[in-house]
């Protein structure tokens, strides 16, 4: 099992700390560390800060995704889910949050906002080549190629 260091910042003290909701939970809730609360209109983004720092080990990444809870009932989602957080980066988790409902939703302090879910990476090298392998039958084919159903 690898221990990620987790550090709690002046603003998300007395927030709990990211949890698994369950026991099979992939994911550990991130929580809003607003002072006040942040009141999303439709379309609109804002960048929700969660009061914790990590520290994620060479070799891994940390996946910020959306709550389907969250996208289903309101139209709150991430604008770049998952977003990637790198191993070289201590600073402030932050959730870019944005709003495709139709109405207005209110960001409380504490509010579960997201996930990060942890992974592990291969390491691999890119090798500029002057012709790739033969196709696996797909060829160039891209954006909707392989048909709608």
């Amino acid at each position: 099992m690898e221990v990620i260091p987790l550090i709690v910042l002046p603003h998300g003290e007395g927030l709990p700390l990211p949890t698994r909701a369950t026991a099979g939970a992939a994911g550990f809730d991130l929580r809003a560390a607003v002072e006040n609360p942040v009141t999303l209109g439709p379309g609109q983004r804002a960048l929700v800060p969660t009061g914790v720092a990590l520290a994620i080990p060479e070799g891994w990444e940390g996946q910020v995704r959306p709550r389907s809870g969250l996208a289903l009932a309101h139209g709150i989602t991430l604008i770049n889910a998952p977003g990637t957080i790198d191993s070289d980066y201590r600073g402030e988790v932050l959730v870019p949050l944005v709003n495709h409902g139709d109405a207005a939703f209110v960001v409380q302090r504490g509010e579960r906002i997201a996930q990060i879910v942890f992974q592990q990476l291969p390491w691999v090298e890119l090798a500029r080549v002057a012709r790739l392998p033969p196709s696996s039958g797909r060829g160039t084919g891209g954006f909707g190629s392989t048909g709608s159903s």
